[in-house]
């Protein structure tokens, strides 16, 4: 079996090609500066050196694509046709409270993850430009969602749960740190300091 593993972030794409039967990567790397001058992929096949190629990727599926391209290289690859890859598993920050573990990727899960972008605005979206391009790139390829979040669902309420006054409780069980509004900090700052006044 053959899983290539995708992180993309907002400016870069790093990637896994494993084989989870034999415990090794197969070749790892990294696209970095998607969309700005000087854009580099930084190859490292498991038995080779390591392979520098610079070029003009201006989005997360021409980064993609030149992965897969060095991976099919005859003198830097891995593989010898892309049906060779089984699986393709997509890092993906922030599922909510949807999601408790990896999940198969579906027009319902790409729904929920861009449901979720408000959470983290930062990653979300380029975890979907990579989910999106992959579609298009392998579309006969399974594709799994691994989420951040998805530990945070299997710990216990207490502890997840901050400790404040009961009425003013947070809770944190879907992974996230907190909201990004500030009046729901503040609110909750001072309601407590109200409380401990008493």
């Amino acid at each position: 079996m053959k899983i290539l593993v995708l992180n993309c972030g907002s400016s870069s794409v790093k990637y896994q090609m494993i084989n989870p039967e034999d415990k090794f990567f197969m070749a790892r790397g990294v696209v970095e500066r998607i969309g700005m001058a000087g854009a580099m992929l930084t190859h490292q096949p498991h038995d080779r050196e390591e392979v520098r190629l610079s070029g003009e990727i201006l989005a997360h599926k021409v980064a993609i694509e030149y992965v897969l391209s060095i991976l099919l290289s005859k003198n830097h690859g891995v593989i010898k046709d892309k049906n060779e890859i089984n699986a393709v598993g997509h890092r993906v920050v922030h599922g909510g409270e949807s999601f408790s573990t990896s999940v198969k990727i579906d027009s319902e899960v790409i729904r929920e993850i861009a449901r979720c972008m408000d959470y983290a605005p930062l990653h979300n979206p380029p975890n979907l430009k990579g989910i999106r391009a992959t579609q298009a790139l392998l579309p006969d390829i399974p594709q799994v969602a691994v989420f951040d979040t998805a530990f945070h669902q299997t710990m216990p309420d207490y502890a997840y749960m901050y400790g404040l006054y009961h009425r003013n409780l947070v809770d944190y069980s879907d992974g996230s740190h907190g909201k990004n509004d500030f009046d729901d900090w503040g609110n909750i700052d001072y309601t407590y300091f109200d409380y401990m006044e008493r």
